[in-house]
């Protein structure tokens, strides 16, 4: 395994303490919430890029922008909207179709050999977070707006992971632009349609852990490993997150352990030890 595709596995580990952290920040309103993390890691990330005189990769061309700003606000203003016009188990659901359509779109738009284990490995893996997610599933026709963003959520995110490769002459530093522009964005989404809460100290450290982990140096290491990993395996590696996730959260004592968490582990383990026999 590449130190790069370690850097994207790393991301799917922040990745996974996302749920963690946020029911930290329970109770900020999810726009205000999303704003703040992204203005944490770009405000850090600006810091960092002043103090090491690399501010220069700030300096982008407007297709740099658009994508790597559409990938980023976009992915997680669909995601919100999805959360808001559907049930939270269906479009979360559909959601995580984007591990998927990385590991397909890694065919034609890069040029990778799929085979039939990496193709096995990632319907494994699917099954595995259909499982964990789907008890009960009902898509109501009514809520087609909300599953409608849930699935542009999937297209935007795994659009802009396989395109990585493709913008591979854009540092990643760049992503600190990235995530002011989101922030930025982000606040205005919130004065449109929330109120302002004001986080104590609990919220507080939970936007400064989002900032610092799932919402900011994941997004570093997820470009490295788009860039230089595999984005095959990363892909299937992918549905690891929302099983992780189940599984601090029942540490957290927020849920509880089930024999369809146990399952839904065991397929999604298995999703990965397959997909990483693939050769080619």
């Amino acid at each position: 395994m590449s130190s790069a595709t370690a850097a994207g596995i790393g991301a799917l580990l922040l990745w996974a303490f996302l749920a963690v952290l946020a029911r930290m920040a329970a109770g900020l309103p999810p726009l205000q919430l999303t704003a703040l993390a992204f203005a944490v890691a770009g405000l850090l990330g600006l810091a960092w890029l002043a103090a090491t005189r690399r501010l220069v990769a700030l300096r982008q061309r407007p297709l740099a922008w658009a994508r790597g700003v559409g990938g980023l606000f976009g992915y997680h203003a669909l995601y919100f909207a999805a959360l808001a016009f559907a049930p939270a188990v269906e479009a979360n659901l559909l959601n995580y179709l984007w591990p998927l359509l990385i590991v397909l779109l890694s065919g034609p738009v890069l040029g990778l050999r799929l085979g039939p284990a990496r193709l096995a490995g990632v319907a494994m893996g699917f099954a595995g977070c259909a499982l964990l997610l789907g008890g009960g599933l009902r898509f109501d026709p009514a809520h087609w707006f909300g599953f409608a963003c849930a699935i542009g959520a999937a297209f935007t995110w795994a659009v802009y992971s396989v395109t990585a490769r493709r913008m591979a002459a854009v540092p990643t530093e760049a992503l600190v632009g990235f995530c002011l522009a989101s922030a930025a964005l982000g606040l205005l989404a919130h004065a449109g349609f929330e109120n302002w809460v004001w986080p104590d100290a609990r919220q507080a450290l939970g936007v400064l852990l989002l900032g610092l982990g799932p919402v900011g140096a994941a997004f570093f290491l997820w470009d490295r490993g788009m860039k230089l990993g595999d984005p095959r395996l990363l892909g299937t590696l992918a549905y690891a997150v929302p099983v992780a996730s189940t599984l601090l959260l029942i540490l957290a004592g927020e849920a509880e352990w089930s024999w369809m968490i146990g399952l839904s582990l065991a397929l999604v383990a298995g999703s990965g030890w397959v997909a990483s026999r693939a050769r080619g």
